[in-house]
């Protein structure tokens, strides 16, 4: 055993196996891409709330992403233990928006593609999948659901306005309602002919209507 033996290391050997220029690209192009899908977040949110910290965890997805896949591509022994190690994982946290679940999903995919060497795609893929997600979700037509809450007392002025929802509007269905002593409360789905909502102030003078409200319909609505 010489010298130079005592201090091999096969950890320190490790090093070279990845060049520094290429993990530096790699993860300053993760971190732009995952900023470009933080963005398309931001534009295309339709939540009640706004959580700016799952922006930010998008941005880290991608460039965690990154640096595991190419960690796994330099060593085939490390790769079985990494998909051991994340087998374990649980995550806890309720995903509240269904196209949560697609930016999620884009962050991680494209750290893979990127760290797999595969730039063009990652880069096209990311600015398609990012102007459908904007034509869509910002597509907004006087066909979205509604949910109206219309507070009233009798049964005469729920049946009249009633009939002034079923020939102002394209689509009316009776949710849920709450009876109580001289006041009754009724939650309506329904879908406008078009964007004017007048209606709605002609119905607010109705005598024995105490309340009108019209809401977007989320899918949130527990009726």
């Amino acid at each position: 055993m010489t010298f130079q033996d005592i201090f091999k290391s096969k950890y320190l050997e490790n090093v070279t196996v990845i060049p520094m220029f290429d993990m530096a690209l790699g993860m300053l192009l993760a971190f732009l891409t995952g900023l470009f899908i933080f963005w398309i977040y931001k534009k295309t949110y339709r939540g009640v709330m706004y959580s700016s910290s799952f922006g930010v965890t998008l941005i880290g997805l991608t460039m965690i992403s990154t640096f595991v896949i190419m960690a796994v591509t330099s060593n085939i022994v490390l790769s079985l233990g990494m998909v051991g190690a994340l087998s374990i994982v649980r995550f806890r946290t309720a995903i509240k928006e269904p196209l949560d679940i697609a930016f999620l999903f884009w962050s991680i995919a494209v750290g893979i593609v990127l760290a797999a060497g595969l730039i063009p795609l990652a880069v096209f893929g990311s600015i398609f999948i990012g102007l459908v997600l904007l034509i869509f979700v910002s597509w907004k037509t006087h066909d979205d659901p509604f949910i109206l809450v219309l507070r009233c007392d009798t049964q005469e002025t729920e049946t009249l306005t009633r009939q002034m929802l079923d020939s102002s509007v394209q689509k009316l269905v009776l949710k849920s309602k709450s009876v109580r002593p001289g006041a009754m409360e009724l939650h309506y789905e329904l879908r406008l002919k078009s964007n004017d909502t007048n209606f709605l102030n002609l119905i607010s003078e109705v005598t024995g209507v105490s309340e009108v409200v019209l809401v977007s319909y989320n899918g949130d609505y527990v009726g």
